[in-house]
């Protein structure tokens, strides 16, 4: 008895895994050392990634030969698909694959052929399978299409000199890789950042807190990644050597798939829960089979069960009161009570479902109004990679004989992202310790992010004024005298907001979803930015932003966060009246 207790003490509370489907060993799984490699493996990624994204306007405009709004359209779309796609790999790993094998068994499948019966089983945390082997799909056949059918004639693609109009064909094959990229580069992206937070044990203090730095180092490394391809690989893009740049993607992409290998016997896993829509609409179709009976009040009699009879040893969730017409699904009629009482039987889930199944359905309602807010502020970013970079195209881009890539501009975004975020844990924070000789009151995630709508809001009238400088000094082709450095403050602007919406929702999300959805809790966070007169434009954005932080505070104050049972208090027994 002591030996099994003291095994158990070795190992993680919070039930994971590890690739043999064993409780996962504190001293020999997850931690910082498996964090590592996984930031790495996301900075190659976005990396490769990037170095495609940047300049995709440029691309369509000198190769494709699109005019700017085509371009900016095709990039919105492009992008718009990207995000979607979050939430079909946030489906793939909490439904059925998990976060890990995923990605990795198809992108060996495209490497190794021949060696995949080889590969060790695992079954439980499969990731980025089906959206990794089309991530690397999406970048040799863009490489491969590029290098044979679209640069004609030779040398054109540079800033200024355009290629001959492509073909229907070569068209589709264009469209087809950079589609591919997207599916895979956006499913892979909340199942990674997951599988990340999976290395620390919540139940853990110590690790607990980790956990939630971990959202902000994986930031960085993402910024980190996207800042050498929008300085090295924008201007290898820029001088028309498209190819080159492109082929260099692919490489840091099978970078990027060695160091997720190389910690697969370290990774804690969680395993996956099955389809969450099957368990939505269970709990829909309980409510209305008893929309005649009468309410319990505060919830009690309702169906629960222990956490070691629940599928996975998923968490229970405490019961609230919002919502109170979904708690019928959990209301026990006579026949269910019978049922229960027969040894060996189990209810009917579509007709009594237990307070925690009930509860999930309540978590996604209430993230709902939040998840709306979010999206109007990501409009801001899509704008850094579009509309920014027209912007900075029509500029003074000289200093002397050398030219400034417009796209490179957004590494002043990246800077001001990566250092915030570093500088407000390791420097602001104890400063203000030391300074005040007390712990601060660290503001939450919804402050955070409303925070950063605020400083969004001021990014955008900032971009205003600096078009309505940069038409003063326009000629008649409208290319300006103004010098592309006045861009600065509106991209360091956008990067501070960045620092405090993207990673206060990355763990607003993962903090308020269920286990079962952790990865789609991400996945909402990341699919938010899926949905002539520039000047005008940004002004109306920042009024569209303000309207929509009025919005968002008001969703705020009224969202209820979600009550987790800590594991040591489960019950034993199904809750009875």
């Amino acid at each position: 008895m002591e030996r099994g207790t003291g095994l158990l003490d070795t190992c993680t509370k919070d039930g994971a895994v590890d690739m043999y489907r064993k409780p996962a060993a504190k001293e020999k799984t997850g931690g910082w050392r498996s964090g590592f490699l996984l930031l790495v493996s996301e900075g190659l990624a976005a990396l490769a990634f990037t170095g495609v994204e940047v300049n995709m306007v440029l691309f369509s405009k000198s190769v494709l030969r699109q005019s700017n709004a085509d371009a900016a359209k095709t990039f919105s779309t492009w992008m718009g698909t990207l995000n979607i796609c979050t939430l079909f790999g946030a489906f793939l790993s909490d439904s059925y694959l998990g976060r890990y094998l995923t990605c990795v068994v198809f992108q060996v499948v495209l490497v190794i052929v021949s060696k995949l019966s080889d590969l060790p089983r695992i079954a439980i945390d499969q990731t980025f399978l089906l959206t990794d082997i089309r991530y690397s799909m999406g970048l040799v056949l863009l490489s491969v299409s590029t290098q044979e059918f679209m640069l004609e004639p030779k040398g054109c693609g540079k800033i200024g000199e355009m290629c001959n109009q492509p073909s229907p064909a070569k068209l589709a094959s264009f469209y087809v890789s950079v589609y591919l990229l997207a599916l895979g580069s956006g499913a892979i992206e909340p199942a990674l950042a997951t599988l990340g937070a999976d290395q620390f044990d919540e139940e853990d203090s110590e690790e607990n807190k980790s956990k939630t730095r971990f959202f902000s180092y994986y930031y960085v490394a993402l910024n980190l990644g996207s800042l050498i391809a929008e300085t090295v690989l924008v201007y290898i893009e820029n001088l028309g050597k498209w190819v080159l740049a492109f082929w260099i993607s692919t490489f840091c992409g099978f970078l990027a798939l060695i160091f997720l290998l190389s910690g697969t016997s370290r990774y804690r896993h969680t395993r996956p829960s099955g389809n969450p829509i099957s368990r939505f609409c269970q709990v829909i179709v309980a409510c209305v089979r008893k929309l005649k009976l009468d309410l319990p009040s505060h919830g009690e009699g309702l169906y629960e069960v222990h956490a070691k009879d629940e599928k996975e040893c998923a968490q229970r969730i405490l019961h609230t009161d919002d919502f109170k017409c979904l708690d019928r699904a959990a209301v026990m009629t006579p026949s269910d009570k019978i049922l229960l009482s027969s040894k060996g039987q189990t209810p009917n889930p579509w007709h009594l479902c237990t307070v925690t199944q009930v509860e999930e359905v309540k978590c996604v309602l209430r993230l709902l109004p939040i998840w709306f807010c979010s999206i109007m502020a990501s409009v801001v970013f899509v704008q850094v990679l579009s509309l920014f970079v027209e912007q900075g195209a029509t500029m003074n881009t000289q200093i002397s004989n050398f030219h400034i890539p417009p796209a490179s501009m957004t590494a002043f975004d990246i800077i001001s992202t990566s250092t915030f975020i570093i500088c407000y844990e390791k420097v602001i924070v104890p400063l203000y310790i030391k300074l005040t000789k007390k712990e601060p009151k660290m503001p939450s995630e919804l402050q955070r992010m409303g925070i950063g709508m605020v400083i969004s809001i001021v990014a955008m009238i900032v971009a205003g004024l600096v078009e309505q400088c940069r038409l003063k000094y326009a000629n008649e082709r409208e290319i300006s005298s103004l010098s592309i450095f006045w861009q600065i403050p509106q991209y360091v602007l956008v990067g501070v907001s960045e620092a405090f919406i993207y990673v206060a929702q990355w763990e607003f999300f993962a903090s308020q979803i269920p286990d079962r959805l952790k990865s789609l809790g991400i996945g909402l966070s990341m699919s938010s930015s899926a949905l002539g007169h520039l000047d005008r434009f940004f002004f109306l954005s920042a009024a569209l932003i303000a309207f929509d932080l009025v919005l968002f505070i008001t969703c705020a104050n009224r969202f209820k966060c979600i009550e987790i049972e800590k594991r040591d208090d489960a019950k034993e027994t199904p809750a009875l009246p």
